[in-house]
């Protein structure tokens, strides 16, 4: 299956702020990019999901 473009939007947790984020990731389905944004920022950021949030997830067209 071919991967599609994702631009995942949300917010992580930084201290006592939260701080907006834009990713575009690649993914088979919107639910596995957004299991990749949740790893992705956990282990660059070391948060735990329940300080990550998703507020949206859209496909991104061709280039």
């Amino acid at each position: 299956m071919a991967e599609q473009m994702f631009e995942v939007k949300g917010t992580f947790k930084i201290g006592d702020d939260w701080k907006p984020y834009t990713k575009v990731v690649g993914a088979p389905n919107s639910k596995q990019a957004e299991e990749r944004t949740y790893a992705t920022i956990g282990s660059e950021h070391h948060l735990k999901r329940m300080y990550i949030t998703i507020n949206g997830i859209t496909p991104v067209d061709g280039e």
